[in-house]
């Protein structure tokens, strides 16, 4: 522990944020770094504490406390402090296969478990490791790592997600021959599609998969699974397959009027903004536009605000968010006491924009879509809403969303987004693979393992475990990539 009283010598600050009404005017990503010496007195606030729950990883009240990776964060913070940026990047690629996404997308399950929590703010672990990774990246630490003996064993891949990626990079550094398929014309599926640009910037997955081929990945793209390329072809060419597929079903909303014009699921809506993007900058006019439109985002989690940042971006003349619970409350409720997971209210960077623009909160609570009203063209034109109240079902004794009689209301709406989720697995892969799936139609495993009821087939990330976080899939990837080489090999060093 470098500096034993840092987290009482120095306030917890981060990199500046460019604001909002500047940001929205590109889809550049918008978070600055500090400078390395005050990044180092951030470093400085981790206390080596006995218990470090920021790694721990473990599941608190049915919630993820501290992080999957169990990445060495006092460890790799200590050297930060100290300026040792190279072994620091040493440590943190132990566990962690991508910080540049992870430091970046994820929501810091380990700032949340920080024992600083107790009594003031986390350290900021996250842009700690955004620092460790690009600094890296920068000098020149980052150089393809192709393994000196191969093993002779093909895997395939299918699915270039993150929990694709981390398999894939693992598999390949223990000497197997990796082919990566994906359905798309680019790789990165989730990363590069699901999460816009000024999140998570391409060029940083451009990166990375640049370095995966320098090591002797294949990367196959405009490859369907299960479609154009059939399974058995797989089987027959490779010692195993590794299906990441990711959790592809969007939740629908069932209400009159669903067949309107005008209404999309949030991920075609980001797929094509992000795709027109990358070919054209927007010049091929290929995507879901919102310029003037009086948009309506239905779902409040980070796929909701997401679109709700980038219908700011294309113009939208207004922005609603639908929310079915009830607000979280601002700050901790004593029955959610460190180091669980704090369930409060966040305002995202969307919602900051939101608020920027039009002047208020985009989000309206407890309230959801019981019709979609079109005009004469067939386009949605309005939406019709009703509030909903917590209400314990009598057979269940689980609490219900129900609705209020009386309190339906009409809004504008000509563009509708549904970020309501996703339902697991896309059946036709299943079944071109023939792998039995469980109650959610994720893929199913024994408990804790990877391994598909189809012999040589295992599974890993969002299609394994259901929709989740780009860190869960990381550690999927990897943990599998460990069942494959084992069952390849006859043990495992990975």
């Amino acid at each position: 522990m470098g500096k034993p009283t840092g987290f009482m010598e120095y306030q917890r600050k981060t990199g500046n944020t460019v604001a909002p009404l500047e940001r929205i005017k590109n889809f550049k990503e918008f978070h600055l770094q500090l400078p390395k010496k005050e990044q180092q007195m951030q470093a400085a606030r981790c206390m080596a504490c006995g218990v470090p729950f920021c790694q721990a990883g473990t599941m608190i009240a049915g919630m993820a406390s501290g992080c999957p990776l169990q990445n060495l964060v006092p460890e790799w913070n200590d050297l930060v402090y100290l300026g040792n940026y190279e072994q620091a990047y040493r440590r943190l690629t132990k566990t962690n296969c991508f910080p540049e996404f992870t430091s970046r997308v994820c929501p810091a399950l380990c700032e949340a478990a920080c024992t600083c929590n107790v009594n003031g703010d986390p350290v900021c672990t996250k842009e700690n490791e955004r620092a460790i990774i690009e600094n890296a990246w920068a000098t020149g630490l980052i150089t393809p790592q192709p393994p000196k003996v191969r093993t002779g064993k093909r895997v395939a891949v299918v699915g270039s997600g993150p929990s694709g990626l981390a398999a894939a990079m693992q598999l390949n550094r223990r000497g197997h021959s990796v082919t990566v398929f994906e359905r798309r014309d680019r790789v990165g599926g989730l990363l590069r599609y699901g999460i816009p640009n000024m999140k998570l910037d391409k060029s940083v997955i451009d990166r990375r998969v640049d370095l995966m081929k320098a090591e002797g990945i294949e990367f196959v793209t405009n490859a369907d699974i299960g479609k154009d390329v059939k399974a058995d072809k797989l089987l027959k060419e490779f010692d195993r397959v590794l299906l990441c597929c990711g959790a592809a079903n969007p939740r629908d909303i069932k209400a009159e009027g669903r067949d309107a014009k005008g209404i999309y699921f949030a991920v075609d809506f980001l797929t094509s903004v992000t795709k027109s993007l990358l070919d054209s900058n927007f010049e091929d006019h290929a995507y879901i536009d919102a310029k003037g439109k009086h948009v309506v985002v239905i779902g409040g989690g980070d796929t909701g605000n997401d679109c709700v940042g980038t219908s700011i971006r294309l113009g939208a003349k207004s922005v609603t968010q639908l929310e079915m619970m009830p607000k979280a409350p601002d700050q901790r409720a004593e029955n959610n006491p460190w180091p669980e997971w704090p369930k409060i209210c966040k305002t995202d960077y969307g919602q900051e924009e939101a608020i920027a623009v039009f002047g208020h909160d985009p989000r309206i609570y407890q309230t959801t879509v019981t019709e979609f009203i079109k005009n004469k063209k067939g386009e949605v034109c309005q939406i019709k809403t009703v509030k909903l109240t917590p209400k314990k079902d009598e057979k269940s004794g689980r609490m219900m969303m129900v609705p209020v009689e009386g309190t339906e209301e009409i809004l504008p709406a000509d563009l509708v987004l549904i970020a309501a989720g996703f339902l697991g697995s896309q059946k036709y892969v299943t079944d071109a693979f023939k792998v039995e799936v469980n109650q959610r139609t994720n893929v199913k495993t024994d408990d804790g393992k990877y391994q598909t009821t189809k012999e040589n087939v295992f599974t890993a990330g969002d299609m394994h475990r259901g929709q989740s976080l780009v860190v869960w899939a990381i550690r999927e990837g990897r943990e599998a990539a460990k069942a494959v080489d084992e069952s390849l090999m006859g043990y495992t060093n990975l």
